[in-house]
């Protein structure tokens, strides 16, 4: 068994293995693509396993940007056949000490429930759950009605400078675990606004007043798409406008050819879970959210 950094090379193997572990995760060619172009910065490493000349195991972490005090995340997957062989202790142990040398205090990954017992012996405790659901964009409900002086627009006339303002209200109130007070417009423009797998067509802000009060961003590849916020500004809440961009988006994804659209909420997020209950997302899978110090 081989654990290394993982490689340009990896990416075909690396999507399959998402695919067939965690297809609602709706991992890109693209984006690991770019993951994997040029040299690694602290805190965002990424290995791979490899049994025979077959990647069996793959692991990635980041830093929660903005989180005070420093925390990161990661993902840990080893296939079901290669279970049991120290693989993901060892996949483990490199995503640790790339986050150490980062600077970050704590990991947090959400996982299957079954793991959760393993995660433990590394000082891993669950915190909550988050239930992933999916629907298929063809079937969403008609679009509600708009209230007056609210413009429905893709990301595509947005002015990104309107959207990170928003997004950054966003982070700093939305519910889970990691605590964000902000991320500067530069980084936000490089991690977000240029992602490789980011729909733009089909992501949709609300405008009212030439502010952005409530948006929904969605990545993918063009066939499945993953929703990676949905926001609406306190002061705009409890009046239907994350509804409203979400079913916007969706119809978006339909006539674009999006087949499947996935998302995840923390299980104390009433009013989404609400919403995606409307617009007929079904449950998928419901996973542990695990917090370790560092």
């Amino acid at each position: 068994m081989e654990i290394r950094a993982a490689e340009p090379g990896d990416v075909d193997g690396a999507v399959a293995l998402h695919d067939a572990l965690v297809p609602y995760l709706v991992v890109t060619r693209n984006s690991l693509v770019r993951r994997l172009a040029g040299p690694t910065a602290p805190g965002r490493g990424t290995f791979a396993a490899l049994g025979d000349g077959e990647l069996v195991g793959w692991a990635s972490c980041g830093l929660i940007g903005g989180s005070d005090p420093l925390g990161g995340e990661l993902r840990l997957l080893v296939r079901p056949e290669a279970r049991g062989q120290g693989i993901g202790t060892r996949l483990l142990e490199e995503i640790h000490a790339d986050l150490r040398s980062a600077g970050a205090t704590s990991a947090r990954v959400f996982a299957d429930p079954n793991s959760v017992e393993w995660a433990a012996r590394f000082g891993y405790r669950q915190t909550r759950q988050v239930h992933y659901a999916g629907i298929d964009p063809r079937k969403v409900p008609d679009l509600p009605e708009v209230p007056s002086g609210v413009e429905l627009v893709p990301f595509t006339a947005v002015d990104p400078r309107l959207l990170h303002a928003a997004d950054e209200v966003a982070q700093r109130t939305k519910p889970g675990d990691a605590k964000i007070s902000s991320q500067p417009y530069d980084g936000w423009l490089a991690d977000i606004w240029n992602s490789p797998d980011l729909m733009r067509a089909v992501s949709v802000a609300a405008r009212y007043e030439g502010r952005i009060i409530a948006f929904t961003r969605n990545h993918g590849d063009g066939t499945k798409m993953w929703s990676r916020m949905t926001s609406t500004l306190p002061e705009y809440r409890g009046r239907g406008l994350a509804k409203l961009v979400k079913t916007a988006a969706l119809h978006r994804a339909a006539e674009a050819g999006v087949q499947g659209a996935y998302t995840a909420n923390y299980d104390g997020n009433t009013p989404m879970l609400a919403v995606n209950e409307w617009l007929g997302y079904h449950r998928i899978a419901t996973h542990a959210v695990l917090i370790c110090p560092l």
